[in-house]
C-alpha cells in the first residue's frame, strides 16, 4: 500500500525563525514519509485558520521546532499508507488535520484525523470545511445540545469559523442572530442564514440582541472573539442559556463576573475542538460524515474569499493577520490530478 518517495523532493513554505509572514520562504524539501498511523497526502489546497499566524510567531501553545511549514488543514490525494493504516489507499480522496506542515506540495497526517471527501465537495472546499464546520457542529451539537427552535447569538459572524456557526445553527433549525463590525460583513452573514444582525461597531450589542431577542433571551452564545464583546454579550442570555467560548480573536481574554451566570442560570461551556478530536475520534468521524450529507444536502454553503497560490502564501497569512478575510482562504498547492 506504500508508493515511497524517498528522495524526493517538493516545494514548501517554510518558517525559518519566527517571526511575520514576510519572513516565510519557499523552499526545496525532503517529502515527508508516512509513519505508523500517518498516510502521505499529495495537498490539492490548504486552508488558513488563524493559529497559523500566530505559529509562525511562538505565539501558539502548539511549538513545532524549526524549521517547519505551517497549515493545519488540507485537502489532497492520498499517496502513501504507513504501517497499521487500513482505512485509506492511494488515490482517495481526502481532507485532514496536521497542526503544521500542510502548506506544501506533499504533507503527512494523522489517519485518525483524516476524512474522506464525498465526490459531492471539491477539494479545495474540502481543505477549508474540517475545522470551522467541525468545531462549529461540535459547539451547537455536542457543548451546547442546541434544540431545533432555540435562538443563537453568534458574534464574529463572517469569520471563517463564526459564518460556518451561522451555517450549522440554521441547519439545526435555530433562529440565528449575526453580530459583526460592519455591515459588509453582515450582508454575508445574511447571505448565508442569519436571521437577525447586528453591528456592534455602531450599535449597543447588548441592547439590541435583547430588543431582537425579546424578553426570554439568547438560548446559545457562540463567541470566537470575546475581549470587550464578552460580558455585554452574555447579558442577553436566556434563562438556562449556554456561552460557548470558542476564541479569543479579538485579543484579550475576557473576564465575565460568575453572578451573571448564576442569576441566569446559564452555562459557561469550553470548546477545545481540537483536544475533542484527539480524545473522540470515532465522534469526530461521526460529525464530520454527518457534515458531509449537510452540505450535499445543500444545507451548507462554504465560503472561500480569496485563493493564493504558494508562493504568494504569506501574503494569505498577512491578510489573516490584518482581518481583512471574510469566510476562508485558501492556498492552492498544486493542480488537480
Amino acid at each position: 500500500m506504500e508508493e515511497t518517495m524517498s528522495g524526493e523532493t517538493m516545494q514548501a513554505l517554510m518558517c525559518e525563525k519566527h517571526g511575520p509572514p514576510e519572513d516565510l520562504v519557499l523552499r526545496d524539501m525532503p517529502i515527508p514519509e508516512a509513519g505508523e498511523g500517518e498516510i502521505q497526502i499529495r495537498v490539492h489546497a490548504s486552508g488558513l485558520n488563524f493559529p497559523d499566524t500566530l505559529i509562525i510567531q511562538d505565539k501558539y501553545q502548539m511549538k513545532p521546532p524549526l524549521p517547519f511549514s505551517p497549515g493545519g488543514e488540507l485537502a489532497g490525494v492520498v499517496t502513501a499508507v504507513g504501517p497499521g493504516v487500513t482505512r485509506f489507499q492511494p488515490g482517495d480522496r481526502v481532507a485532514a488535520l496536521t497542526n503544521w506542515g500542510g502548506i506544501a506540495e506533499y504533507a503527512v497526517a494523522p489517519a485518525d484525523q483524516t476524512t474522506l471527501v464525498p465526490d459531492s465537495m471539491d477539494l479545495e472546499t474540502a481543505s477549508i470545511f474540517t475545522l470551522a464546520y467541525g468545531t462549529s457542529h461540535h459547539a451547537l451539537k455536542q457543548r451546547a445540545n442546541l434544540q431545533d427552535g432555540e435562538t443563537v447569538l453568534v458574534l464574529g459572524s463572517s469569520g471563517g469559523v463564526g459564518l460556518s456557526a451561522v451555517e450549522v445553527a440554521k441547519a439545526m433549525g435555530a433562529r440565528v442572530i449575526a453580530g459583526a463590525s460592519s455591515d459588509e460583513k453582515l450582508t454575508l452573514a445574511k447571505a448565508h442564514g442569519a436571521d437577525e444582525l447586528v453591528n456592534y461597531a455602531e450599535q449597543d450589542l447588548k441592547d439590541s440582541v435583547k430588543q431582537l431577542a425579546g424578553r426570554q433571551g439568547v438560548d446559545v452564545i457562540y463567541d470566537p472573539v470575546g475581549d470587550k464583546l464578552a460580558n455585554p454579550a452574555f447579558r442577553t442570555i436566556a434563562w438556562g442559556g449556554r456561552y460557548l467560548v470558542i476564541g479569543f480573536a479579538g485579543g484579550d481574554i475576557p473576564a465575565v463576573p460568575f453572578n451573571l451566570a448564576l442569576v441566569k442560570g446559564a452555562s459557561i461551556v469550553g470548546v477545545f475542538w481540537g483536544d475533542f478530536v484527539v480524545r473522540a475520534p470515532n465522534l469526530h468521524l461521526a460529525n464530520m460524515n454527518e457534515l458531509y450529507a449537510m452540505h450535499a444536502d445543500g444545507k451548507l454553503d462554504p465560503h472561500i474569499s480569496a485563493r493564493y497560490e504558494l508562493a504568494d502564501a504569506g501574503a494569505a497569512i498577512r491578510s489573516m493577520m490584518e482581518r481583512k478575510v471574510t469566510g476562508k482562504v485558501v492556498v492552492r498547492c498544486n493542480s488537480p490530478e
